[in-house]
């Protein structure tokens, strides 16, 4: 019975341990960054007026590259998909909230390699806002975003970033009405390169 034991325990250890060797080639990370957002948001409501709101943004940027590489595409700029929760205090016209999630493509304009890295990215998600509106006969919504925005590393890992983004809301004909709900952002933070 010990010596099943042992051997037992020999095994799984060994299958554990089975990717530790004295020569390993190091695998490439696909998580390649983090990233912290703040700013404003702005859009009008047909009824209610003013649609005022602060997103609290974080990013989870993984690269691209190595499955571009699959399809013969080598570019020298950025290239991620990103994962974005988010929280955003709505201001007015009545306070309330909205809390999400967008999936993204960015893509660098310049080599990765400079200091000024400028980029495009676009997206969808979901979000539930806690507002009642005219527009929306849900609050369960989706979103389609673009944007535009730039690095600057002001160390050889961590950059400022500032983005503006347009966003359209609607719950994708789940329910009438669903006139939408148009949002402009000017978004600040700071990233951060594993």
């Amino acid at each position: 019975m010990k010596r099943a034991a042992f051997f037992v325990i020999f095994l799984v250890a060994g299958l554990l341990l089975s990717d530790i060797g004295w020569v390993q080639e190091e695998k490439p990370k696909s998580l390649k960054g983090v990233e912290f957002f703040t700013g404003f948001g702005w859009g009008k409501l047909r009824r209610k007026g003013n649609y005022h709101l602060i997103p609290l943004i974080v990013d989870f940027d993984f690269d691209l590259k190595p499955l571009a590489k699959k399809f013969n595409f080598n570019p020298s700029s950025l290239l991620q998909f990103q994962v974005e929760p988010f929280i955003s205090p709505v201001l007015s016209p009545d306070s309330n909230v909205e809390i999400g999630t967008s999936f993204l493509f960015k893509m660098g304009l310049l080599p990765q390699t400079a200091k000024f890295q400028p980029f495009i990215l676009a997206g969808l998600g979901m979000v539930y806002m806690t507002q009642h509106t005219r527009e929306q006969s849900t609050q369960f919504n989706f979103t389609e975003q673009g944007g535009l925005g730039i690095h600057y590393f002001f160390r050889k890992n961590i950059a400022f970033t500032l983005q503006g983004r347009f966003r359209h809301l609607s719950n994708a004909g789940i329910d009438h009405p669903n006139t939408g709900i148009n949002t402009q952002f000017i978004i600040a933070g700071l990233s951060y390169q594993f």
